[in-house]
């Protein structure tokens, strides 16, 4: 199964240098994956669509990450990494969730070994993901002006990079 992880190019550097995606205090690693919900609504059965579809919720992730992480440089990152099929599961109370779909727990620790591609903003998308970032939580209030402005880093897409570009992206 593959799964998407969000992450900082700091929690990338951490990541290569301990071989390991971080997991959270109970020892699960948060990803996104085409799960029964999203692929509900996504509506949808081209697996390359909702593939796509958990990339970019992982993306809005990592935006929440930087958003927590003022010193953190302003692009997104997202790790796909294929793990066994039983290894990803959804939280119950979180399924249903909207603010929640795609999302799974891996029981970490994850083997960045296992990456199969890293997906990272271009430094051209900075500025409009620096600004998505100061409006996400106006945004999540409703803000449509805010809103827009997190929209406007979507726009960007995330490139490809192969898991021995790594160290060219955290150097």
């Amino acid at each position: 199964m593959r799964v998407y992880v969000p992450l900082t190019l700091s929690g990338l550097a951490e990541a290569y240098k301990t071989g390991e995606l971080g997991a959270g205090p109970d020892g699960a690693v948060v990803a996104y994956a085409v799960t029964p919900a999203l692929r509900e609504w996504y509506l949808s059965e081209d697996i390359e669509e909702l593939e796509y579809a958990a990339l970019s919720r992982a993306a809005l992730a990592s935006l929440r990450l930087l958003a927590a992480d003022p010193g953190a440089v302003r692009r997104r990152v997202v790790v796909a990494v294929d793990v066994p099929d039983g290894a990803a599961s959804v939280d119950p109370d979180r399924g249903l969730d909207p603010a929640a779909l795609g999302e799974v727990r891996v029981a970490g620790p994850v083997r960045l070994a296992k990456a199969a591609a890293v997906h990272v903003d271009a430094t051209g998308a900075e500025a409009d993901v620096a600004a998505a970032a100061g409006a996400l939580e106006a945004a999540d209030g409703g803000d449509d002006d805010a809103q827009f402005i997190v929209d406007g880093a979507e726009d960007h897409e995330l490139l490809w990079f192969a898991t021995q570009e790594i160290p060219n992206l955290v150097g």
